[in-house]
Order: C-alpha cells, then structure tokens, then sequence
C-alpha cells in the first residue's frame, strides 16, 4: 500500500498562504546549508506528486525554466520529471512539455480513486502545498502521515491549513530544527496506525 504524505509550507499561527493566496512569506528564511540538504534529500524520492492548480501553475512557471536548472539542478529534475496529478475543476488540459511532463488531471476527489491509486504498486505519494486538498483528503482518513515545515513568521491572517479539518489524534514520528528557525514535524494520522495493527 502506498502511502500518502504532505510537505507543507506553514505559518507559526498556522496558515498555508495569505490572505489573497499569497505564499512568497515561506521564502522569508535566511539561507541554511543544513536546511538545504534536507529538503534536496527529501526530494529524491521520486514520490508521485499531489497538487492543486495553484500550487501547480507555481511549479510550472519555475522548474521547467532554464534558471530553475541552473540554479537548483537536482530539483529541477525531480519536479520536471515526478509523475504529478492536478486536482483542478478549471484547468481542462495541460500542456507537456519536454522538461514538464508526467502530469495528470483530475476534476475532483473520488475517495475510491484514491483508495485505488493507493493501492497501485510504486513509490509513495506527496501532497505538495494545496491546504483544500489536505483538508479534503484528511477527513476522508487517505493521508498517512502530515510533514509540516514551520516557518517562523506570524502572518496574522491568510488561509489556515486546518480551517475545515475534522477533529484528529496524530502520532509525532520524527521533529528537527534548524539553524534558520524552520522546524519541521512528522506525524502519523493515528487512524491509520489503529489500522495497521
């Protein structure tokens, strides 16, 4: 059974972007070697990727670019060339291109689709950014396990990642600090501990 993760980018009161949908904040960060190796490690899994149309229109306009591959080349080759699925109920079709490709659409969430994709032999699945499809995935008990990257700012208002969460028991399975006050925590949904036991 594959799992499904998030990798989520959030505020110290708790929001996954501004008000407007903004998420520039999370680059509020000094520059950290340790930081850096850790989320380049994290990255190489080759985890199929989750993504919403915006989080997704974020990815396509930078990674494919020549200075995304200039700067950060091992990302870039993981987010060109990682199997993605869109949830979108706007975006009808996509565009593949040589150094963006891999991409699937889908209109909405079908908890059986999901179940089903689970179920499909291959790497785990990661859930990059999108707090609606967090929150509509965790009620429905298909996330596994949340890692949540805390950047220390307070935006004070914006879109909460749990703002229309069900209430939840998680499992703290790992946390690790760094020099540019990120922290970062792994927890696992104990639903899903109660059903691998």
């Amino acid at each position: 059974m594959r799992k499904i993760s998030t990798f989520t980018f959030m505020s110290v009161d708790g929001f996954y972007a501004g008000p407007q949908g903004e998420i520039d904040w999370f680059k509020m960060r000094s520059k950290d070697d340790e930081y850096d190796a850790f989320t380049h490690k994290s990255s190489k899994t080759g985890n199929t990727l989750i993504l919403g149309h915006t989080t997704y229109e974020m990815m396509r306009s930078f990674w494919p670019t020549p200075e995304a591959i200039k700067t950060d080349p091992d990302m870039a080759q993981v987010m060109n060339n990682s199997r993605k699925i869109v949830f979108s109920r706007t975006l009808k079709n996509v565009q593949e291109e040589p150094r963006w490709k891999n991409i699937t659409i889908m209109h909405e969430i079908i908890p059986e689709e999901i179940t089903r994709l689970k179920a499909q032999v291959g790497d785990d699945i990661t859930i990059l950014g999108s707090g609606t499809i967090i929150q509509e995935l965790g009620n429905l008990g298909l996330i596994d396990e949340y890692e949540l990257l805390v950047i220390p700012v307070i935006l004070g208002s914006g879109k909460a990642l749990f703002k229309d969460a069900k209430k939840m028991s998680l499992k703290l399975l790992e946390a690790r600090s760094f020099e540019n006050g990120i922290v970062w925590l792994r927890y696992q949904s104990r639903n899903i501990e109660r059903s691998m036991n």
